[in-house]
């Protein structure tokens, strides 16, 4: 047999620079995983408050008739005003959902997207007895139910109907957001990018309350919707900031029995701090250990896709946002509506 000549060789070296090396992510942002069914809770997740608990079970969203006019809200509040008012919207730490009306029925209703366990849970692990690596109780899906809250959403938020659409329209995005909702399981509450300045890279986006309403804008506007609003239209964000991730692994391949053992105790060690306190004093203690880790030692541990990342963190480290992001531009400007 003839031995390889230069030019098989260049050609295997060129391939071979195509190829990341192992551990590396070359796309960016990271796409969000979808699947193809939603898993049962683990009895262990526990809900302080019962996730929709008006809402239909099996996630059922009534069909329109196809001549109904559906007028379409814009719904923003502080997160848990029903327990803290407008302390949280102080920071601009708000909540967003979608509401409908029937001008045939003269029906209400409100859609959301929002964790099944609460945002604390979805956000950090638990250290589950019995188990090495961290467990998570980390499930976000849509609630429709019938009635919209208008002092809830009106008092310390807003309530602004943003479009109309047709009964045929409404029906077709029924059907998105079952699947939708199918397919997207998990929550994720941290945008991650380079740095705060305008086009800077994105490594991850959140999957949250405000990815599903702005999804859900976007797939009226594909179906034909128009948009208008008379106020601007502000979300917030939660945003980390690190230079490019680097990806470790999931948790056979780190907490397995063939695990790396010092990468698995340095993760359970980062998460330790955010377990939930039970006396001022340990929350105290928590927020020190919190600051030390993320900002003196500019580490962050993601878990994204069920897999780990390792964020090496920089300036400003952590912010809140409340920006506009505008409604989808006017795709069928022979439409028409009145407020």
């Amino acid at each position: 047999m003839a031995e390889p000549g230069p030019c098989w060789l260049l050609c295997l070296w060129l391939a071979l620079q195509r190829v990341p090396p192992a551990g590396t992510q070359r796309k960016w942002p990271v796409p969000y995983r979808r699947f193809d069914h939603r898993p049962t809770p683990d009895p262990f997740c526990q809900a302080r408050y019962p996730f929709c608990p008006t809402g239909s079970p099996d996630g059922q969203i009534p069909l329109m008739k196809d001549q109904d006019i559906i007028e379409v809200y814009r719904l923003q509040t502080p997160v848990w005003e029903f327990v803290y008012g407008d302390l949280l919207g102080l920071f601009h730490i708000m909540h967003d959902a979608i509401g409908f009306r029937s001008t045939l029925t003269g029906k209400n209703y409100t859609m959301e997207w929002y964790e099944l366990f609460q945002l604390g849970n979805c956000t950090f692990p638990h250290k589950r007895p019995g188990l090495v690596a961290p467990f998570w109780c980390n499930q976000g899906a849509a609630c429709f139910f019938e009635g919209i809250d208008d002092l809830h959403w009106k008092e310390n938020g807003s309530l602004v109907k943003v479009s109309e659409v047709t009964g045929e329209i409404f029906n077709q995005l029924a059907k998105w957001v079952k699947e939708d909702n199918r397919t997207g399981i998990y929550y994720e509450t941290w945008t991650v990018q380079s740095d705060p300045s305008p086009g800077s890279k994105i490594w991850f986006e959140s999957y949250d309350c405000t990815a599903f309403v702005l999804r859900t804008y976007q797939m009226l506007s594909k179906l034909g919707a128009v948009f208008k609003s008379p106020v601007q239209t502000n979300y917030t964000r939660i945003f980390l900031y690190s230079d490019e991730p680097t990806y470790l692994g999931n948790d056979s391949s780190i907490f397995g029995p063939h695990g790396d053992k010092t990468l698995a105790e340095k993760i359970i060690s980062f998460y330790l701090p955010f377990r939930p306190p039970h006396s001022a004093k340990e929350f105290i203690w928590s927020l020190l250990e919190i600051v030390d880790e993320v900002i003196m030692h500019k580490t962050f541990y993601l878990y994204f896709n069920y897999e780990y990342w390792y964020l090496p963190m920089k300036r400003p480290y952590i912010k809140i946002t409340y920006e506009e992001i505008p409604l989808p531009s006017q795709q069928n400007k022979s439409s028409t509506w009145h407020t």
